[in-house]
């Protein structure tokens, strides 16, 4: 999977002026400081961010990425969304279930 990016560039408008994916989802004006703009692009953003809002909400993003030193938010970012897409297909395991079949595939091997 790709590294989440961003043609903004870390500014939540940017040169086009189009908000970032969260923001667009949202449908609020993307602030020059928005926390999900380096993280969610224009184009794919929306998608992406629609089932960690889902999951997550939008608040508890922003907050936990608050606490997450930036060199290591871009991974934060794919790891709240591989778990948002797990938790989505199964709301009660999420990434576990998914783990526990490779290990039974191991095992099985």
């Amino acid at each position: 999977m790709a590294p989440p990016g961003n043609s903004n560039t870390g500014s939540g408008t940017g040169q086009t002026g189009s908000p970032c994916g969260a923001c667009k989802f949202l449908r609020r004006k993307c602030a020059a400081d928005c926390i999900f703009a380096p993280y969610f692009c224009s184009e794919q953003g929306p998608a992406r961010f629609a089932a960690i809002h889902k999951v997550f909400g939008a608040s508890n993003v922003s907050k936990m990425l608050l606490h997450i030193p930036v060199p290591d938010r871009c991974e934060a970012v794919v790891t709240i969304a591989y778990e948002a897409q797990a938790r989505i297909r199964d709301p009660v395991y999420g990434c576990v279930a998914h783990i526990f079949a490779l290990q039974q595939q191991v095992c099985y091997s």
